[in-house]
């Protein structure tokens, strides 16, 4: 009869641990294998990151905003409006006063219609001293029927925009773009899509816009033009309006393209392109004010002049 060694069932048990623990570190977790730390990549859509990027021209344009906006497709609103007023102001591109306009045109519905074609939108833009004048349709509607057995139903937004020269009523950028949304209420619901549809259009049409802008020739050569804003103060009577106005319009040397854009509880806001600078058109105006009249002036800054006429 033959005897096994007593170490034999030992040494057979400290190998097999030893296999198994070589087999451990071979073989997958159970729990499956621990992720590779990545980088996290956040990539803005195609459209936001050419708007982020997008190179400013020297000398900005003066734009105006006419869009036709109506959500759940009978309601006037202004969201998409107001988006682009916000984008505007954000890369510094002077914006014509929504309430000097809505306050000008009595019948806003009349001035859209006329904005239909680009000469329509390019008088008009050129009648508030505007470069371009953004122009479009923005509708949001919902769908007839709600999603399966909930409150839910969808909303879809269309926005078309176009941005036209006032000086040629030539066409600088188009943008057109859709969004959908599931909304339970109405009214935000609406809003919101509206809001979608309008961002993806304006974040399209403003960097084709800048980059196809240039500024008009000077008449008659010399220096460049600047778009600038001059708004003077003490204009309580009708005499001493025109007397500036024609004051201004008779620098055609220095200024071009003279505006008055609003004249409100004794002040009066006008548009120029000037191939002074403000300092040196300020002293001017000064030296050699409106006859029986006397300019003092209160602020000067990059493209705009704060003035008072006083007797």
């Amino acid at each position: 009869m033959t005897t096994t060694p007593r170490f034999t069932w030992s040494r057979i048990a400290a190998g097999l641990a030893l296999f198994a623990l070589l087999l451990g570190c071979a073989s997958p977790s159970p729990y499956g294998t621990a992720p590779t730390a990545r980088p996290v990549r956040r990539t803005a859509p195609a459209r936001q990151r050419a708007a982020q990027q997008m190179v400013l021209p020297a000398i900005l344009p003066r734009v105006m905003i006419m869009i036709d906006e109506q959500s759940l497709g009978t309601i006037a609103t202004a969201e998409v409006e107001g988006m682009a007023i916000k984008k505007l102001v954000a890369m510094n591109i002077p914006v014509v006063d929504q309430d000097v306009v809505r306050a000008n045109v009595a019948r806003s519905q009349q001035m859209l219609k006329a904005a239909g074609d680009n000469r329509g939108a390019a008088a008009l833009g050129a009648q508030f001293g505007a470069d371009v004048v953004i122009v479009g349709e923005a509708v949001a509607k919902p769908s007839a029927r709600r999603i399966g057995d909930t409150n839910l139903r969808s909303y879809q937004a269309v926005a078309t925009l176009r941005a036209v020269r006032t000086d040629t009523a030539a066409t600088l950028a188009a943008a057109s773009e859709d969004s959908t949304q599931v909304g339970l209420e109405d009214v935000s619901a609406s809003a919101k899509v509206l809001r979608a549809a309008g961002e993806a259009a304006i974040d399209k049409l403003l960097p084709e816009l800048l980059a196809r802008w240039t500024p008009s020739a000077p008449a008659g050569g010399g220096a460049t033009a600047h778009r600038m804003d001059i708004t003077v103060g003490g204009v309580d009577q009708l005499w001493k309006l025109k007397a500036i106005r024609d004051s201004l319009r008779a620098r055609n040397r220095d200024l071009q393209n003279v505006v008055q854009r609003a004249y409100t509880s004794g002040m009066a806001e006008f548009s120029v392109e000037s191939r002074l600078p403000s300092e040196e058109l300020a002293e001017a105006l000064v030296l050699a004010p409106p006859e029986g009249l006397r300019i003092q002036v209160l602020d000067i800054s990059a493209g705009r002049i704060q003035l008072r006429a006083v007797e």
